[in-house]
């Protein structure tokens, strides 16, 4: 009986059931394509700066160790992370301290960021 009923209601508004449905399909369409449209560009891939490296001389190596400070990273973890002793690690900070003119971590950063070394 409750199947003649939903019969009965599907054949009486067809026209609504479409309706519905083609508003339904416009709305999923419209918010699709407005979120493509209200995206935006993508922000440029940091490049980390490649002419302020080179000319302050600093190698790969201390550049991930710079990175790796940026990051909040003790000499221990850097030394755990990039596979060196700790005393290595120590040797790059010194240097990096030299080639950017710091006295402290965050006058190392602070002057890397600047220069647009690290992000």
């Amino acid at each position: 009986m409750q199947w003649l009923d939903y019969q009965r209601l599907v054949r009486a508004h067809a026209g609504d059931f479409t309706i519905f449905l083609i508003a339904l399909a416009f709305l999923a369409l419209g918010l699709f394509v407005g979120g493509r449209l209200m995206a935006g560009p993508k922000p440029a891939p940091f490049d980390g700066n490649p002419r302020a490296v080179a000319s302050l001389g600093i190698s790969p190596r201390e550049l991930k160790v710079l990175e790796e400070i940026a990051a909040g990273r003790s000499n221990k973890e850097i030394a755990a992370r990039l596979h060196v002793s700790p005393n290595t690690v120590k040797t790059h900070v010194a240097r990096l301290f030299e080639k950017l003119e710091a006295k402290r971590r965050t006058d190392a950063i602070a002057r890397a960021r600047s220069l647009g070394i690290v992000p």
